[in-house]
Order: C-alpha cells, then sequence, then structure tokens
C-alpha cells in the first residue's frame, strides 16, 4: 500500500526531534512535517484546557498539510489531550507516553525514577498508567527548568548540571535501577545523566518505541511513501537557530507563526 502523504509531528518545542529522529531513522524515505511550538513552551506548567487548545491548533496546522497521521511527541500533550485529539479529527494520532512498564518490568530492585513534568506527572492518564505496578515503587520527580533550558541552548552549562544533580542524587539515594525519562526533550541530557548515574542505572526513553509504532500503522492501515526520496521540513513560530543546530544544514526550517 502507497501513501505518499506526510507524516506530521508536533511538541511544545525543540525536544520532540528526539522522537522524529527515530521514525526517520526507521523510516528514512517517509515525508515529514515537525512543528515546534517553542513560543509556547513548556507546555508542563500549564492547564489541561490550554494544553488541549495548543494540541488542537497544532493539529489543525499539520492537517492543511495534508498529513496521513500525527505523532504527538510531547508527553504533556499526549496524557492530557490526546483523548480529545482521537476524539474530534479522523487522522490516526500516535501518543508518547512515559516507558514505565520496561522499567517496572525488569527492574531488580522494584524501584524506578521517572523524571517528567508536572503535567505528565499530574494528569489521569499517567495516574492511571502506574497503577498497574502496584508491586514496583516509582519516585516522580518534576524536571523544573529542564525543557526551558534545553529550548534556550543551555544543554550543557553549568545551571543544567546542577539542576539535574538535584532531581538525580535523591533517586539514586532511593535505589533506582531505572531512570524513565517522560519528556521529549530529555533524550538531549542523556550524555549528562550517563555521567551522574552509576552503571548499573539504566535510562528509558520512548523514541525507538514510538517509531516502531509508526511503522507498524503505516504497514497495517495508512501505507508508505512510494517515492525514494524524502523531505523534512521543520516549522518554529520562534526564532530558530537552536532548532538549527540540532538539526544542521541539511533540514530545512521555517519560521513561522501559528
Amino acid at each position: 500500500m502507497k501513501n505518499d502523504k506526510p507524516i506530521g509531528i508536533f511538541d511544545s518545542g525543540i525536544g520532540g526531534t528526539s522522537i522524529w529522529k527515530e521514525i526517520h531513522q526507521l523510516l528514512p524515505n517517509e515525508e515529514t512535517i515537525y512543528l515546534a511550538d517553542s513560543k509556547n513552551a513548556p507546555y508542563g506548567q500549564k492547564s489541561k484546557k490550554d494544553i488541549v487548545a495548543l494540541s488542537i491548533k497544532n493539529t489543525e496546522f499539520l492537517l492543511k498539510m495534508d498529513c496521513k497521521l500525527i505523532v504527538v511527541a510531547c508527553n504533556t500533550a499526549t496524557t492530557n489531550a490526546i483523548e480529545e485529539l482521537r476524539t474530534n479529527y479522523p487522522v490516526p494520532f500516535i501518543g508518547i507516553e512515559p516507558a514505565i512498564k520496561p522499567a517496572a518490568l525488569y527492574s531488580k530492585t522494584q524501584t524506578i525514577g521517572i523524571l517528567a513534568t508536572k503535567g505528565t506527572l499530574s494528569s489521569a492518564l499517567f495516574t492511571t498508567a502506574i497503577q498497574k505496578y502496584s508491586n514496583t515503587r516509582i519516585i516522580e520527580q518534576v524536571g523544573h527548568g529542564l525543557v526551558q533550558l534545553i529550548e534556550a541552548g543551555a544543554i550543557n552549562s553549568a545551571e543544567m548540571h546542577d539542576l539535574l544533580l538535584s532531581y538525580i542524587q535523591p533517586m539514586i539515594a532511593e535505589n533506582i535501577d531505572y531512570l524513565v525519562l517522560g519528556c521529549s526533550h530529555y533524550p538531549y541530557l542523556i550524555p549528562q545523566l550517563r555521567k551522574m548515574l552509576p552503571d548499573h542505572i539504566q535510562i528509558i526513553d520512548s523514541g525507538e518505541a514510538v517509531a516502531k509504532q509508526t511503522k507498524n500503522l503505516l504497514a497495517d492501515n495508512i501505507g508508505f511513501n512510494g517515492t525514494k526520496s524524502s523531505n523534512a521540513i521543520f516549522y518554529s513560530n520562534t526564532e530558530a537557530t537552536v532548532l538549527r543546530g540540532i538539526l544542521g544544514d541539511k533540514y530545512q526550517v521555517i519560521e513561522q507563526d501559528f
């Protein structure tokens, strides 16, 4: 089955490019359109009503681009808005949720940590998800300030290092053996986290699983791009220096208010 329409992806800024990279690596022939709603980042501190409204705005932008499916590459938007999106729009949606299941299943200490936004950790969907793993202690930590620093291009700053350390050390003290990253911005912090965490603590994010789910959905219901070449376009509603720095010069980045 062939379907040359693009895959749409949106996030509250540049973080979802970590998801886009996994999708592009697995499906290099697919056309993709990425929406960085950096003007409204972070979503994690907003009300559910505002998160739903922003997710609708992003969805309608991507539908105008004739996207065949939409990846909500934002944990906060997924946990707060994806049900409304699926109810109101006919296009298939793929969400991103913290990868609690593999961490809980494989934890030997039966204690895992999750670093996420307030919007994700306080959502009804997250609360329901963790109830399935009552035998596992889940140490929750809101990553206050991390998204803002990433959006500002301060990934390797001293401020970022000190913030991360203050969040991670209490988890280490609680004897976690898995750290779940519950925000699509956070994979860009993995190199620093590796240096802070003991070797036995595994880091899990959702990018690879989302890419596999995208491939399966295309195979089962939607269809793959039949052309040999692909194109990736990135839209940002703020000045896009940091986004360009993450992507390099290979891809088209358009600064446009939406």
